[in-house]
């Protein structure tokens, strides 16, 4: 019988001081860059493929590492959050194989977060501070995963990618064989070519091409000795963001991947391959009347040297030098009980993004403030030439249901 897996304990939801220089939207829940959230597993994957022999933080210490050897399975289900499992997951083999809860990266997004696990490099590292951008180097603002401007079209040029993405990944660390199976609309994209190297890239078609390509890869690495299958999903993220994520079309989405999940735990049985599934953020669904727009305040717009990057829920500024006191004075009167104002370099000090070592541009990514919306909030702009985007479940917020993600486990021994 398998052993139950130990975990460390969940990292407490940080209060909310009104008094504190260091106040966080209410119920704000800390990224844990250690082995409580989605940076330690992928370091614990990173040490994994370079062959240490050091236990994986999802493992007990009593446990088998195979560090000779075996297949480690880690199937990343955009936006499946802690709590949409808990809640809609009852019956399902998923919720059966959950063995605890992490916190994704800060912001809790896609760019940060599956850059995290492509790199094994913490959000401050790694530069990517949310789904856009700012570097003055190609023109401003701009979405670095499909390698556009804001409202400007595809970005172009030599070097380009190396210079945006000027990190290894996780794959060009590695003694073990490694395969990326993603969706074939991305798969070859400019940023899942450069984030793959190192690995073979596979295309799949849909959930139930990903079981099928993923037992196929782990067959393949058995018969070489072991490695490594990085999946990833992205339907059920953009299910919940058109239709909310509590809606019909995200729960009939969930009930495939479990299906699919259910499916691949049986084509591995008896291959010995450790199969983990987990996501990069969680979702909060951001209803009309909870949305700021900045262009309704034009003399606000005035202020920044910029339009607004990072995400609808937190949102980085450039604001003018001088305008600070003027543009925080606003933000406290217009967004109370809406969101916070803070200057972004004090949220980098106080390890919001990780810790250690600070990709060059990092302080131009996270701009002069932020502002992070309370639960159910957004605050967003419009450049011209800029198609709008109706969202109405969002995500890159603190909020519990943003930030804690699954960690599920099945060992199909």
């Amino acid at each position: 019988m398998e052993k139950t897996t130990k975990f460390p304990p969940d990292v407490r939801d940080m209060p909310d001081d009104p008094g504190s220089a260091r106040r966080l939207p209410g119920g704000a829940v800390r990224p844990d860059y250690g082995c409580g959230g989605l940076y330690g597993l992928a370091a614990g994957v990173r040490r994994w493929l370079a062959g240490e022999r050091a236990g994986l933080p999802w493992m007990a210490s009593d446990e088998p590492q195979q560090a000779g050897g075996g297949v480690l399975v880690f199937w990343l289900v955009d936006g499946l959050g802690d709590d949409f499992l808990q809640r809609f997951g009852a019956g399902s083999a998923l919720l059966a194989h959950r063995r605890g809860r992490l916190t994704s990266v800060f912001p809790s997004t896609t760019a940060s977060a599956i850059t995290t696990v492509m790199t094994g490099l913490m959000p401050q590292a790694h530069g990517l501070t949310g789904w856009f951008i700012h570097d003055r180097r190609f023109g401003g603002v701009l979405a670095p995963l499909p390698i556009e401007r804001r409202g400007g079209g595809a970005l172009h040029g030599p070097f380009l990618i190396p210079r945006l993405f000027p990190y290894r990944s996780l794959f060009q660390r590695t003694r073990r064989p490694a395969v990326v199976v993603a969706p074939r609309p991305i798969a070859w994209s400019g940023y899942s070519l450069r984030h793959s190297r190192g690995a073979r890239i596979v295309a799949h078609d849909g959930v139930d091409d990903l079981v099928g390509r993923v037992a196929e890869a782990v067959r393949e690495l058995g018969r070489a000795g072991g490695g490594y299958v990085y999946a990833y999903h992205d339907r059920f993220d953009a299910l919940s963001h058109r239709h909310g994520c509590h809606s019909a079309p995200v729960v009939e989405e969930f009930g495939r991947i479990d299906v699919a999940f259910r499916t691949l735990c049986d084509r591995l049985a008896g291959s010995g391959a450790e199969v983990l599934v987990s996501a990069d953020h969680g979702f909060i669904d951001n209803p009309p009347e909870r949305r700021v727009q900045l262009d309704a305040h034009p003399d606000v717009s005035a202020m920044l040297n910029a339009p607004l990057f990072g995400e609808r829920r937190a949102a980085f500024c450039h604001v003018k030098a001088g305008a600070e006191e003027e543009f925080e004075a606003w933000a406290r009167e217009a967004l109370a009980g809406k969101g916070v104002v803070r200057r972004s370099a004090e949220l980098v000090a106080e390890g919001l993004f990780g810790h250690g070592a600070r990709h060059k541009r990092l302080a131009e990514r996270v701009g002069t403030h932020a502002l992070l919306m309370e639960a159910g909030w957004t605050v967003s702009d419009h450049v011209p030439g800029e198609r709008h985007h109706e969202l109405i479940g969002v995500h890159g917020g603190l909020s519990a249901e943003e930030m804690w993600i699954p960690l599920i486990r099945a060992r199909c021994a």
